[in-house]
């Protein structure tokens, strides 16, 4: 992508409506806009960082054995009404009704609407297990919207529901979603500590909330200081393998960690202070098991090899990709911008041309910019004519983990420099080898 023909939108001051980092930086580098109290437009740059991320809980939902579809984001009160959640949910639900004045509601979640699904469907315990997920749009009133994408009132979420013949097979099915969120995390270049959690208007008696360490971070946390060593579970994890997903889960839920909101929680000084971790956190999904409270308000029922019907037990399983994009800059940025991990980058390299217009520079960028197309990296070629610390700091705010920059002098010599957005260390190289070393994934 070219930028002079890119719709990247920089601010150069700090928006005054920005209380945290994440927020000022999706701001500043045009990520995102804020069209009403709590509700976004993601620009481009910020849609393609939506996208990766998007990529990457899609590919490990697959992979554990979850299957995708795509539920409405309006949904009919008569489900609501039928679970008993319609008028106990709380004004965060935002109630419509239709030219026939039927009773509607912008969905703040699907557990009724996925058993109303299962329940029309799937009639024998031989369809078992199951698990439907989907990535939409959600809408929760909150009372105080803030922290940009952090905490809207509209934003996207996974949401993962799963379905079970007995609680064996469902504590199976949350450990399958248990190990899948410790390698969708991961994959982000985030570190998630799982942690016992209330299960709130979602109902069960089981549920982990997922926590990144920020130093902004929203919450206090307390852990064992052994969560950040511990093997994130493999690409060959083998989901259908019952004792070694228990195992990866008893491993995880072994060491003590809490937030300061959990008021069941055990003293904090239940760690020995040689291995106590205390940090700020920000909660990045949450899995429930339910049991059967939606499948018997609702009579979703499966005939059992014994021939007799049997209630479903039920999970379900969240992640808020619209959070995690913020997050993620929580957890990765210096004083210039944003540090994208390049899993999730809008871009993995930036091509900066220090003299648009120099023939012999023009030439550089173009060749560097072409190989990289060509090789399938997803590069942006700054091409625009604007003086060069400007284009430095464009850079430095977008956050793409690499940069060549093609200068008259070097480009004169046949070279380029490579910055490491990260580490900030450069290197220079010739182009040829510029090219080698950013097509080859070194």
């Amino acid at each position: 992508m070219r930028l002079s023909r890119f719709f990247l939108t920089i601010l150069k001051e700090n928006p005054k409506e920005a209380e945290i980092v994440s927020h000022r930086l999706m701001l500043r580098a045009g990520m995102v806009k804020q069209q009403s109290q709590g509700i976004y437009t993601w620009l481009p740059l910020g849609k393609r960082v939506l996208d990766k991320v998007n990529a990457i809980i899609r590919e490990e939902q697959n992979r554990s054995g979850a299957v995708e579809l795509l539920m409405p984001t309006l949904q009919s009160a008569e489900l609501w009404q039928e679970s008993g959640r319609y008028d106990a949910y709380g004004k965060e639900m935002l109630r419509i009704k239709d030219r026939q004045e039927r009773p509607m509601l912008y969905g703040p979640t699907n557990e009724e609407m996925i058993t109303d699904v299962f329940r029309s469907f799937v009639k024998s315990y031989k369809d078992l297990p199951l698990n439907l997920y989907h990535i939409q749009l959600k809408f929760r009133d909150e009372i105080r919207p803030r922290f940009g994408t952090m905490r809207s009132r509209e934003f996207l979420m996974k949401d993962a529901y799963s379905f079970d013949l007995n609680r064996e097979g469902a504590v199976h099915a949350y450990n399958r979603m248990f190990a899948a969120y410790l390698r969708t995390f991961s994959r982000m270049g985030l570190r998630a500590i799982p942690m016992r959690a209330d299960t709130g208007p979602i109902g069960g008696d089981l549920s982990h909330e997922f926590i990144i360490l920020a130093d902004t971070g929203e919450s206090e946390v307390f852990c064992h200081k052994d969560f950040l060593n511990f093997d994130i579970p493999g690409v060959d994890t083998n989901f259908d393998d019952v004792a070694g997903l228990r195992a990866i889960f008893d491993k995880w839920t072994s060491r003590y960690a809490a937030t300061s909101e959990m008021h069941d929680a055990p003293a904090f000084e239940a760690i020995p202070e040689g291995e106590r971790l205390s940090a700020r956190g920000i909660e990045v999904g949450h899995i429930f098991y339910f049991g059967t409270k939606y499948s018997e308000a609702m009579g979703a029922k499966v005939q059992g090899p014994d021939g007799k019907e049997h209630t479903v037990h039920m999970g379900s399983y969240g992640i808020g990709p619209t959070r995690l994009v913020p997050a993620i800059i929580e957890a990765s940025h210096d004083e210039n911008g944003i540090i994208w991990p390049k899993a999730v980058a809008p871009f993995e390299a930036i091509v900066i041309n220090m003299k648009s217009g120099d023939e012999a520079c023009d030439a550089a960028c173009e060749k560097i910019y072409g190989a990289l197309l060509n090789a399938g990296v997803d590069v942006l070629y700054d091409d625009k004519d604007e003086r060069a610390g400007a284009k430095f700091a464009t850079a430095d705010l977008i956050g793409a983990p690499v940069q060549v920059i093609a200068g008259p002098r070097g480009v004169a010599s046949g070279e380029v420099e490579i910055k490491d957005r990260k580490t900030g260390e450069r290197e220079t190289l010739t182009i040829e080898a510029a090219i080698n070393r950013l097509t080859s994934g070194n």
